[in-house]
């Protein structure tokens, strides 16, 4: 859970014992002022994002494994090997959304030359991306550990609402809320396919194979950055019409990355939470970022 200034992480171990971490964050545009422009204040969140996920999961797996063997050293290769396997789903991932869609794209153009206009080429890679991207989350929902990941983000999103809705944290309260929330992860990486659509059309469709595939990677970073403006964007002002539209995909994309946790996993999220706060509900309630 993240919290203005903290983060923290929440664990619950084999004995049913909750074990949790805080850390301070440090807000990188405090120091240089620049970051806070539209657009590279969103890269910056996603980089941190990133980093922040990294030290999370090595806490949860420095748990299990303390558990399963209390000797240092394997805890150290614990933590490696969690860097190992992101550098692993890092590389699948852009192989997957990126390359593929591309590779597939190019094929059917040589069969449907009508295709070779940018705006044209572009709509049917992203329509690809997407489809690979939803049969994806298909794929892995079959797995029982995704599905228990699904409810911990449900959790998270429930107790989150709670929170901003001024109302106790607790497991009762918690229970009555949706486990869709607007500003959700899921919907940003609905964002970024569609955006980079359009951003991917400035690429002339007459440059090699190398150079598209070069240009996705390069403006990935621009296309996080607009969809992270888009998301706070439509996350604020939902109750309008136009944003209503933008972010109604989004939630029905969550019904997939999200399911109804139970009392456990509800607890473990408002310890998070409780903790991430400082131990105690500030009078004035931000919004939580997710």
């Amino acid at each position: 859970m993240r919290a203005p200034g903290a983060y923290a992480v929440a664990v619950r171990r084999k004995g049913g014992e909750v074990v949790t971490l805080r850390r301070e964050v440090i807000r990188l545009s405090d120091r240089y002022p620049a970051l806070k422009l539209p657009v590279l204040r969103g890269v910056v969140v996603l980089f941190q994002s990133l980093a922040l996920g990294i030290r999370a999961l090595n806490f949860s797996a420095e748990q299990v494994l303390e558990e399963e063997d209390s000797r240092p050293q394997k805890t150290s290769s614990g933590s490696f090997g969690i860097f190992l396997s992101l550098l692993v789903a890092l590389a699948f991932a852009l192989g997957l959304f990126f390359y593929l869609p591309l590779l597939m794209t190019a094929g059917l153009v040589r069969l449907a030359p009508v295709l070779q206009g940018s705006l044209p080429f572009n709509l049917v890679e992203g329509t690809i991306r997407i489809v690979l991207f939803i049969g994806y989350i298909l794929a892995i929902s079959a797995l029982s550990d995704m599905r228990r990941v699904f409810q911990y983000h449900g959790a998270e999103h429930k107790v989150v609402s709670t929170y901003e809705a001024g109302e106790p944290l607790t497991v009762e309260y918690a229970r009555t809320h949706s486990t869709l929330h607007p500003r959700c992860g899921t919907s940003f990486l609905l964002f970024v396919m569609v955006i980079s659509v359009l951003t991917f059309s400035l690429v002339p469709t007459s440059v090699s194979f190398g150079v598209k595939l070069a240009s996705r990677l390069l403006l990935l970073p621009l296309i996080a950055g607009l969809s992270f403006e888009l998301l706070r964007s439509s996350a604020r002002h939902r109750g309008k019409l136009i944003y209503s539209a933008v972010v109604t995909p989004g939630m029905w994309l969550q019904r997939l990355t999200t399911r109804e946790p139970n009392d456990d996993q509800l607890q473990v999220a408002i310890e998070a939470l409780r903790v991430a706060l400082g131990g105690t509900l500030p009078e004035r309630r931000e919004a939580i970022p997710l």
